[in-house]
Order: C-alpha cells, then structure tokens, then sequence
C-alpha cells in the first residue's frame, strides 16, 4: 500500500480509503443491506492489515451505530495515532429542529455526538456532508475552525456540491483566517464524470485533497447491465444517481467488461483503476460488503490501464445531469 499527502497537508493517507456505510445495524436508518457488527469487524480488520489506513463514516450512516462499530473495531485492531479516522456532519438523525444542518448549534452538538459513538477524544477529518443551503456559510465555517481549535478535529473537509460553492467556501476561510477545507469527497466513476467539468480543476488549482465516493457506480460498473444485487434492490438513493442515459450508460458497463476480460482481470479493478489513476484523485472511497472487494481495490492499484484502454473507457459518456447533491 501506498500513502499519499492529503491535499497540501502533511497528513499521510493510504492510497485508498474504506468507506464505512456498509458496516451499522440494519435495522437502524434506512439502509437495510448494511452488516452488523459481527459482519463488520472481520472486514475493517482486514482493511488494517492490507494497509488501509484511511476511514470514512458518517453520523448519519445507520443512524449512528456505523461510527459506533468503527470506532470499536478501530480500538482493538489499530493504534489511533495510525489511523486517519473521518466522519460527516449534515444529515438529521431526527426530524427535529436543529439536529441536522450545519448551523453552529447543529455542529457543536454533533461533533460532541460522533466522539461520544466513536469513542475517541477527536477526529482526523470533519466533512460536511451537503451544503446547507438554510445557514451562511460564515456561521458554518466559524464553527467548523472553533471545532479544530477545540482540538476535536485536526482538518475539515467537504462533500457533493457545486464548484462555485466550493470556491466560496474557500474563498470566505482565507478572507476571515479560519481554518480552511483540505478535501473534497465528490462523485466520480465512469457512470457520472461531470465533476471532471469545474470541481476536479479546482481542486487541483487549489490543492485540495480528492476523496471520491461510489468509484464502482454502486456496484453497476462490476456486473452486467440487467444484473441487480440485494443493495441495488433497496438502494433508494442509488437508483436516483442512475439511469437518466441508460444506452450510454450500458456501453460504458459494456467496455469496462469488455477491458476486463482482456486483462484477465474482475471488472472492479478496471473500474476504480480509472479513477484511481486520475491525477486529481488522492484516494478513492471503496465499499466491502465481502473480503475480495478489498482485495480487487487493492490490486486495482497496481493495475495501470493504457490510453487505448482509457479511451476505450471513456468514449461512450455522453453528458449527464448534476446528481448527488441533496
């Protein structure tokens, strides 16, 4: 495994980042295909032991036993000075005033909440999870520095919004001296490359960490174009990512398989060798549900795709619509 600075910060991340949804109780939230913590613990062992370093949760993933069971399974198997552990803020765990949302009382309760399940006295990383559109982003950005100068987080990160607002953001943090965001986890795969337009230049100008989420499509980019799996059957946000250029879409599935199969190779590690090699990316957030989806991202590491093979890739996308975001 390989570590790479995250952005211009002299924060070492491993080459991929394992991205914690799949592990919370079923029965909690809305999420139904996620393991329990029995499931789950084998699978964030072997991440460590393959070299992954880099951890991605959420308060909100399983209404809050995902940061729960990590942050246990981290305790026992890892020393917390070898791991960058990362979480969100954003979404409401209740239908409550105040409980979601990134106003200064949204964050200040929140942050003390995911220590709290974490079981941890700070985080290496705080994400916003979605842009709120309902507070300033000078309250927001306030109170994401005062939470890094509490010592509850080292470095702030964002997810999932418009270039401009990114840019805003950045822009407004230098203007007042606040803390500024080091990462941008975003949508990118081969199903969904209009990041490629404003967002992924960006970063790059401005040194930005990239963390992009669903490098695999959901899944869609590892079977065939009819194949479901028992995620994609109940993954309501999924299907609204999906689909809205179905022809284009089946012949990027097409041509990755088709890449694939000239390798030798499972169509996972075409697919996020693609993202992986772009040079904007830092570390692509993966999901294992099973012990060869880490072992394909690992080895999709080491497998360097041509430009025949990328263009091959790429040629069929046609331009899709901004989704995501909400």
């Amino acid at each position: 495994m390989d570590y790479i600075n995250l952005g211009r910060t002299g924060l070492k991340v491993s080459r991929l980042c394992l991205g914690c949804m799949t592990y919370g109780v079923p029965e909690r939230g809305t999420h139904p295909w996620t393991l329990d913590e029995a499931q789950s613990r084998p699978l964030i062992q072997q991440g460590l032991e393959q070299g992954i370093n880099f951890f991605d949760t959420a308060n909100a993933y399983s209404d809050g036993t995902s940061e729960e069971i990590v942050g246990r399974a981290l305790k026992d198997f890892a020393r917390r000075d070898e791991v960058v552990l990362a979480t969100k803020v954003y979404m409401p765990l209740r239908n409550k005033p105040n409980v979601g949302g990134l106003s200064r009382k949204a964050i200040f309760n929140a942050i003390d909440e995911s220590l709290q399940r974490l079981g941890t006295d700070y985080v290496d990383l705080y994400q916003i999870h979605r842009w709120d559109y309902a507070t300033p982003i000078e309250e927001t950005l306030e109170a994401l520095h005062d939470v890094v100068k509490a010592g509850k987080a080292r470095y702030i990160g964002a997810s999932s919004m418009y270039a401009w607002q990114f840019a805003k953001a950045l822009y407004t943090a230098e203007r007042h001296g606040w803390t500024r965001f080091v990462s941008m986890q975003n949508h990118v795969n081969l199903l969904n490359r209009e990041e490629e337009r404003e967002m992924l230049p960006l970063c790059a100008a401005e040194g930005i960490g990239v963390i992009p989420w669903s490098p695999l499509a959901r899944g869609r980019l590892t079977r065939d174009w009819d194949a479901t799996s028992e995620r994609s059957d109940t993954d309501a946000f999924g299907r609204t990512l999906y689909g809205a250029a179905e022809d284009a879409d089946r012949q990027v599935v097409e041509a990755v398989a088709r890449v694939a199969e000239a390798r030798g190779v499972p169509r996972a590690q075409v697919a996020l060798a693609w993202v992986a090699q772009k040079a904007e990316v830092t570390a692509p957030i993966i999901g294992a549900s099973k012990p060869h989806h880490l072992e394909d991202a690992v080895a999709a590491l080491e497998l360097e795709l041509t430009e025949e093979e990328i263009t091959q890739l790429e040629a069929p996308y046609v331009p899709h619509a901004v989704v995501g975001f909400s």
